[in-house]
């Protein structure tokens, strides 16, 4: 079966039917194993232990991204492609990126505090994520302002494209300016600066919150494709009962 049939929202939720069960205990094997990793994980010899903060807070930095990234996906195949899932593709993804960018932030403040002696600086990385998160708010404000999903839609394609300008702006705003933030140490030319007694469970918790979101996504698509059925037939109820057409 090609990957276009799955643009049938029918076939949809028999994937993700199939799909789920294996996701999700992909998923907890993976947070077992990146969990396990991370208590042998030494400290570093000028944070201490909070340095174990990163085995949340990249991940959660990556995924906040990631979820725009999808939604930037989404909504090109929402004005160009015209995929009858794109929406629901992108209203799923923004509430799932809106809580990962509320993570980064909120680990990032606690890693932050021991360091810089503050919980927050308007430093060119923090704040470029906080503005990624006032967007995602503001995608979801207009997924619930504008009642007919379709017009909803092309209205959040549009502002989501114009507002992925800030992903680049993110990722290489600790090499534009002069940031407290540490530059890059996971991909970065040259490999990473990282030690693997550390890298390993980094990267395994990265694979494990990816999953999360993966599989959080597609139950949100299903419950969305449902919801709009749901709606679609109360509708039609609405108008074949006696006295709707006075």
């Amino acid at each position: 079966m090609a990957l276009i049939d799955y643009a049938n929202p029918t076939r949809f939720l028999g994937f993700a039917e199939r799909v789920l069960p294996w996701l999700i205990g992909l998923t907890v094997l993976a947070f077992a194993a990146g969990l396990y990793l991370t208590q042998g994980a030494p400290d570093d010899y000028q944070q201490g232990a909070t340095v174990k903060i990163m085995f949340l807070h990249v991940p959660t930095a990556w995924l906040s991204m990631f979820g725009w990234i999808v939604m930037s996906i989404a909504a090109l195949g929402t004005l160009v492609w015209r995929h009858p899932l794109a929406d629901v593709a992108g209203k799923a993804a923004a509430p799932l990126g809106a809580a990962f960018t509320f993570l980064c932030l909120t680990t990032g403040s606690l890693w932050g505090r021991p360091m810089w002696g503050t919980y927050w600086v308007w430093d060119a990385r923090l704040t470029s994520e906080l503005v990624l998160f006032l967007m995602y708010l503001g995608v979801i404000a207009l997924w619930h302002t504008v009642e007919e999903p379709s017009r909803a839609g092309r209205a959040v394609a549009i502002l989501t494209l114009v507002g992925a300008i800030n992903i680049p702006i993110i990722k290489w705003s600790v090499d534009w300016w002069n940031t407290l933030h540490q530059p890059a140490s996971v991909v970065k030319l040259g490999g990473p600066a990282i030690h693997p007694t550390i890298l390993i469970p980094l990267m395994i918790m990265a694979v494990a919150f990816t999953l999360l979101f993966i599989t959080l996504h597609i139950a949100a698509m299903r419950n969305e494709i449902l919801r709009r059925r749901v709606r679609s037939l109360m509708m039609m109820r609405a108008q074949a009962a006696p006295g709707s057409a006075s």
